[in-house]
């Protein structure tokens, strides 16, 4: 619950320091954010202020078993899990489970994939990352 907590309070500030958010807010096209495997579905997006930069908040759904595929984000991502599990999986760091009520960061640029349980996951994500740039990349 105390995650949970820290991590809305995190948003409200971060969305509260935005002016002009609901003006500011632009989704990209959809095709652009689904694969077989994951559907993001953005629901705010905005620019950091003086910085090239732009925080991108929404909610990431994965399939039931399958592993999400090594990729990478121009920025951060944290996250709270909100359904079912999942096994993330940050190059250089062990493995971690992470079930409803959790919470993760995974760094700048970092190579990461992600195993869903046998009823899938539902993530909200928050990523802080480059302007103009995918929001997620095949790793390379």
């Amino acid at each position: 619950m105390k995650k949970a907590i820290i991590l809305v309070a995190f948003a409200a500030v971060a969305i509260g320091c935005m002016p002009g958010l609901a003006a500011a807010q632009q989704q990209p096209p959809a095709a652009a954010n689904q694969s077989p495997t994951i559907k993001r579905t953005p629901l705010q997006k905005y620019d950091v202020p003086g910085a090239p930069m732009e925080t991108v908040l929404g909610i990431a759904e994965i399939v039931p078993d399958v592993l999400i595929g090594r990729h990478t984000h121009p920025g951060m991502e944290g996250g709270y899990v909100l359904e079912g599990e999942l096994v993330l999986m940050i190059d250089g760091q062990a493995p971690k489970t992470l079930k409803a009520g959790d919470s993760y960061q995974i760094p700048l640029e970092a190579i990461h994939d992600a195993k869903s349980g046998p009823s899938g996951a539902k993530v909200l994500a928050v990523y802080v990352v480059r302007k103009g740039e995918p929001l997620a990349s095949p790793a390379k």
